[in-house]
C-alpha cells in the first residue's frame, strides 16, 4: 500500500473527499468532465476568504466545467447559490454563463480574475443543508458589511460584527477582542460602533463558529438589503431609482429604501428593449389598475441585458421545481434571446440532500483561530475513521510546532496566510520542504469546525498506531499550545477530561445538534429557561420590539424635528409649543413604559434578576398598569390634529418653512413623510388593542395572566372607542395632504371638514371617444385627472364637478356605450363609464351618499376649489 504522501492531490481529495461525491450542478456520483488533451488556460479565481486559486481548463471548455472545478476544490455540494462574477471588457460586473465557452466571455484570462460569491440568497438560512454552505454565506455577509453594501442600523451592523468575531477569535478577552478590532476592518464607519461590538461579543461566551455564522445569517435575512444588488435605473419621469431581484420578484429602491415590489406571480413578462427594461403585470381587476406595463430606462442596453438575465435566473432557481429545458433550435431564423438558467433549482437541491447520505468533510475556516464541535457528521465512527486526521507529509515535530507559531504570530497581527502555490491542475500540492507553508493538519486545526479527532484524544482508537505520524502527533491551537493544554475558549479537551465530560454550549441551535446527543433533564431545563416556548412571549417580545420602534418614531417628533426647524428659526413658537406640549409627554411616559416592559422579559428570558422567585412570566399585569397611565394622557392625545392643522397652516404661509420640511423629510431618521409620525401615538392604540386580544384568546380563562389581560383589553377598547372620531379626522386630513402633493392645478384641496371617499379611474367620453381619467370623489366636489408629465408623476386636474344639486342618470342606451351614467351639476355635464357593472354601481353609491353629505353640509358653493384651470373648465368640454 503506498504511503499517503506518494499519492498525487486529486481533484475533490484536496480534504479527503470521497470519490463518489455529487457537487454543484453535477449528478450524483459524478466528476466533472474530463478535459481535452492539449493546451490548457490557467483561470485566477478569488474565493469568499480572499484566497486566489488557480484552474486549468481547456480553451473551448463551457463555464460549467470551471465552475465545477471550484465547487470540487472546495467540497462544496449546494454549489447552486453560488456564481462566478467577473469584469469584462465593457467594465462591467457579469456572471459567467455555464453553458457558453469560458474564454469567450473571458477575452483577457491572464489579466482577468474571476469571484466565487453568492448569487442566490434563499429567505431563510435554515434552508442550508450544509455548515460549508452556511460558513460561505457569512463570509459573503462579512464582505457586504466591510464594503458598505449591506446597509442596516447601528445595532445590527455591531451585534453582526460581534457574531463574525466570536466565529474567529472566540469567548471576548478584553485586550485580545480590543487588538483584533483594531487590525480588522468590518464596518466603513467601525470605530464609533467598537464599544457596541465588544459589549456584544460579551455575550456569546461558549458560542462556536458554526453557531456564530448560524446567528449571523438570522440577523442578515431580516435586513431589507439583505442579498440586494442594485442596478441604477430611472422611471418616466426620470426620477432616479435602483432595481434589484429577490426571491419574491424584482424590487424598487430609491436610494437605500425600497419603494416598491413585485411579486413574481403579479408579473406576466419580463423584457428590455434598447436601454428600457419592461416589466408586464397581470391584469388585477379588483385593483382598477390602468396601466400593466411598467418601463424603466437604464444606463444602457448592456445594463438592461445583464438585470435581464439575473432576473431569469434569480425567477427559476427559486420558482421553478427542475431545471427548464432547452429550446429545440429554429430552422429559419430565431426571435429572441435563447439564455436560460443552468443548473439545480432550489427545490432540487434540497432534494438531493435529503435523499443523498453525504459525509460531512472537515474543512478550513481561514480567519478563524479556534476549534468548534460541528463538522464531523455523527453517523458513524467508521465513517470519521475514513477521514485523513493529518496531511501526508514527514515533516519533523519540531517543525510543525514552529510553523504554527508562526502562522499564529501572522494571525495576530491582523494579516492572512500567504497564497499557496498551485499545481498544474488547479489544486494545492503537498510542500515538499519543511516550514514552506502550515501543514494541511495545522490549517485545519486552526481554522476549522470541527471536533478534535478522536485518534488524537484516545491513543487506542483506530488509525493512531498505524499512521506514519503516530509517534509526532500534538494538538496544536491559535496560541501555539502542545497536548489539548488551550483555553476553554478554544472547544479543546483539558488535561484528564474526556469527550462525554465536554458539555455543549447552550446556544447551540436545533439545526446544529448531533443527531446522536442526547440532553439531560438539567440541560432541557436550562434551555427551556433561555428559549421560552409559550405563545405568550413571543407576543410579548413583539411588543418590546414595536415599542422601541415607537420610541424611536416619538423621538423624531419631540427632539429631531424642533432641532433641526430651530436652528434656522422657521418653525412659530407657536406649533412648536403645541407639539412640545401635545407630544412631550407621551415620549416621556413611553420611556418608562418600554424600561417596565425590557425588564420583563429580561426576568422572563432569565438573562437578569434570575435568582427572584417570582410570576414573572406574564405581560398582561405590565399592560394593565400603563394602559391605566395612558388613560391619563388623553387631552394630549386629542390635541394631536391640532397640531398637524397648525403645521399645514404654517407651511402654506411660509414656502421657506416648507422648504425645510420637505429638507428634513429626506433625513434617515424621517423615513417616511413627517405627518405619518404624527399619526403614530393613536395608531399605536390600535396595536395594543390588538396584542391584548391575542393575549386573551391565547391564556386560558384559569390562567392568572388571563384576568389582567382581559382588563387591560377593556381599558384600551374604551380608549379606542373615545379617540375613534379624533383619529378619522386626523387620518382624512393626512390624506388630503397626500393627494394635495399629487394633484397639480389645485391650492386649496387640505382644509378642516372635507373628507375624501375614494378615488378610481372611469373612462370619459368626449369629442375624441372614451379617454380614461383618474377620478378623486370628495364630501364636496368630484375631480377628474390624467397622468401628467411632471418629475413627480403627479395627476393634473382637468376639471372638477359640485356635488350640491348633482343628479346621476344610467345612460347606457342614451350613448351606446357599456356601463355608462351621466353625472348632472349644476354648471356641467359629464359621461362616464366604468369598466363593469358591479364597479358602476359602488361608484354611483359612493357618489349619491357624497351628495347628500354636501346637501347637509353646506350650500352651493361657487368656488369650492381655487384652482390654476382656465375658465373653460366650468363648461362641458367634450374635447377633453
Amino acid at each position: 500500500m503506498a504511503e499517503p504522501a506518494d499519492r498525487p492531490s486529486a481533484a475533490g481529495q484536496r480534504l479527503g473527499a470521497p470519490d463518489s461525491f455529487g457537487v454543484s450542478t453535477l449528478e450524483p456520483g459524478l466528476r466533472p468532465p474530463a478535459q481535452p488533451p492539449g493546451r490548457q488556460v490557467s483561470i485566477r479565481v478569488q474565493m469568499l476568504d480572499d484566497t486566489q486559486e488557480v484552474f486549468q481548463i481547456s480553451p473551448r471548455s463551457p463555464g460549467k466545467v470551471l465552475f465545477d472545478l471550484v465547487c470540487v476544490h472546495l467540497n462544496l455540494v449546494e454549489g447552486d447559490y453560488f456564481g462566478l462574477e467577473f469584469q469584462d471588457q465593457r467594465k462591467m460586473m457579469v456572471w459567467l454563463d455555464l453553458l457558453k465557452p469560458a474564454l469567450k466571455q473571458i477575452r483577457r484570462p491572464k489579466n482577468t480574475i474571476l469571484r466565487f460569491v453568492v448569487k442566490f440568497f434563499p429567505p431563510d438560512h435554515t434552508q442550508l443543508m450544509e455548515e460549508l454552505t452556511r460558513y460561505l454565506f457569512a463570509l459573503q455577509i462579512k464582505h457586504d458589511l466591510a464594503c458598505g453594501r449591506l446597509i442596516c442600523n447601528d445595532t445590527s451592523a455591531a451585534l453582526m460584527v460581534s457574531h463574525i468575531i466570536q466565529s474567529e477569535v472566540g469567548d471576548y478577552e478584553e485586550t485580545q477582542s480590543w487588538q483584533h478590532l483594531l487590525h480588522n476592518k468590518y464596518l466603513p464607519d467601525q470605530d464609533a460602533l467598537r464599544d457596541k461590538i465588544t459589549d456584544c461579543h460579551r455575550k456569546h461566551v461558549g458560542q462556536t463558529p458554526a453557531e456564530s455564522d448560524y446567528q449571523l445569517l438570522e440577523i442578515a435575512r431580516r435586513l431589507e438589503m439583505y442579498g440586494v444588488r442594485l442596478h441604477p435605473a430611472k422611471d418616466r419621469e426620470g426620477t432616479k431609482l435602483s432595481l434589484s431581484v429577490a426571491h419574491t420578484g424584482v424590487l424598487v429602491f430609491q436610494g437605500y429604501t425600497k419603494i416598491n415590489a413585485f411579486n413574481w406571480s403579479k408579473i406576466r413578462k419580463l423584457s428590455f428593449k434598447r436601454k428600457r427594461f419592461l416589466i408586464k403585470l397581470r391584469a388585477d381587476p379588483a385593483q382598477n389598475a390602468h396601466h400593466d406595463t411598467l418601463e424603466f430606462a437604464m444606463a444602457s442596453r448592456d445594463c438592461c441585458k445583464i438585470f435581464w438575465k439575473i432576473c431569469v435566473e434569480y425567477h427559476a432557481f427559486f420558482r421553478l421545481f427542475e431545471e427548464p429545458k432547452p429550446k429545440p433550435k429554429p430552422v429559419l431564423f430565431t426571435r429572441g434571446s435563447s439564455f436560460r438558467f443552468s443548473g439545480r433549482t432550489q427545490k432540487q437541491i434540497i432534494d438531493y440532500v435529503k435523499d443523498s447520505e453525504i459525509k460531512k468533510i472537515p474543512f478550513e475556516r481561514k480567519h478563524s483561530k479556534i476549534l468548534s464541535n460541528s463538522s464531523m457528521s455523527p453517523q458513524s465512527s467508521s465513517l470519521r475513521s475514513q477521514v485523513p486526521q493529518e496531511s501526508a507529509m514527514s515533516v519533523p515535530l519540531a517543525d510543525q510546532i514552529d510553523s504554527a507559531r508562526a502562522a499564529h504570530r501572522a494571525d495576530s497581527n491582523g494579516f492572512d496566510d500567504p497564497p499557496a502555490a498551485s499545481s498544474t491542475n488547479g489544486f494545492h500540492d503537498a510542500p515538499s520542504a519543511p516550514g514552506s507553508e502550515p501543514t494541511r493538519s495545522q490549517q485545519n486545526h486552526r481554522g476549522t469546525g470541527s471536533a478534535p479527532e478522536p485518534h488524537l484524544l484516545n491513543p487506542d482508537s483506530p488509525g493512531s498506531a498505524d499512521s506514519p505520524l503516530a509517534n509526532a502527533q500534538v494538538l496544536i491551537n491559535s496560541a501555539g499550545l502542545v497536548n489539548g493544554q488551550a483555553a476553554a475558549a478554544t472547544g479543546v479537551l483539558g488535561p484528564g477530561q474526556t469527550p462525554d465530560e465536554r458539555q455543549p454550549s447552550p446556544l447551540t441551535s436545533p439545526l446544529l445538534t448531533e443527531a446522536g446527543y442526547v440532553r439531560t433533564d438539567d440541560e432541557d431545563e436550562a434551555r427551556r429557561k433561555k428559549f421560552p416556548t409559550d405563545k405568550a412571549y413571543f407576543i410579548a417580545k413583539e411588543l418590546l420590539t414595536t415599542e422601541r420602534t415607537y420610541l424611536k418614531d416619538l423621538q423624531v417628533i419631540t427632539k429631531s424635528f424642533p432641532d433641526v426647524l430651530g436652528k434656522e428659526e422657521t418653525l412659530p413658537d407657536s406649533v412648536r409649543n403645541l407639539i412640545s406640549a401635545s407630544y412631550d409627554p407621551v415620549y416621556r411616559f413611553h420611556q418608562g413604559f418600554l424600561k417596565e416592559v425590557e425588564q420583563r422579559l429580561a426576568q422572563w428570558e432569565g438573562r437578569s434578576n434570575a435568582h427572584i422567585k417570582g410570576d414573572y412570566q406574564r405581560i398582561g399585569d405590565v399592560l394593565l398598569k400603563n394602559i391605566q397611565g395612558l388613560k391619563q394622557l388623553t387631552v394630549h392625545l386629542q390635541k394631536h390634529p391640532e397640531c398637524l392643522v397648525e403645521l399645514e397652516r404654517s407651511c402654506r404661509s411660509s414656502r421657506r418653512l416648507e422648504s425645510q420640511c420637505r429638507d428634513f423629510e429626506l433625513q434617515k431618521a424621517c423615513y417616511l413623510p413627517f405627518n405619518i409620525f404624527l399619526l403614530r401615538p393613536l395608531h399605536r392604540l390600535l396595536h395594543y388593542k390588538l396584542i391584548l386580544e391575542r393575549l386573551c384568546k391565547h391564556y386560558p380563562p384559569i390562567h392568572d395572566d388571563f384576568r389582567d389581560s382581559r382588563a387591560a383589553l377593556a381599558d384600551i377598547s374604551e380608549m379606542v372607542l373615545q379617540l375613534q372620531g379624533t383619529m378619522m379626522k386626523m387620518e382624512n386630513f393626512q390624506k388630503l395632504l397626500e393627494l394635495k402633493k399629487d394633484l397639480t392645478g389645485i391650492d386649496n384641496l387640505a382644509i378642516p371638514g372635507r373628507e375624501f371617499i375614494r378615488l378610481g379611474c372611469l373612462s370619459k367620453l368626449s369629442g375624441k371617444g372614451l379617454q380614461q381619467r383618474m377620478f378623486f370623489l370628495f364630501s364636496d366636489c368630484l375631480v377628474y385627472t390624467s397622468r401628467g408629465m411632471t418629475p413627480l408623476n403627479q395627476f393634473k386636474v382637468h376639471g372638477q364637478l359640485h356635488l350640491y344639486g348633482m343628479t346621476i342618470r344610467e345612460s347606457e342606451e342614451e350613448w351606446g356605450v357599456p356601463h355608462s351614467f351621466t353625472l348632472f351639476g349644476q354648471r356641467q355635464s359629464v359621461v362616464v363609464a366604468a369598466s363593469c357593472a358591479a364597479e358602476m354601481e359602488r361608484w354611483v353609491e359612493d357618489i349619491r351618499m357624497a351628495i347628500d353629505l354636501a346637501e347637509q353640509s353646506s350650500s352651493p358653493d361657487d368656488d369650492l376649489l381655487s384652482t390654476s384651470l382656465s375658465d373653460n373648465t366650468r363648461s362641458l368640454d367634450l374635447s377633453r
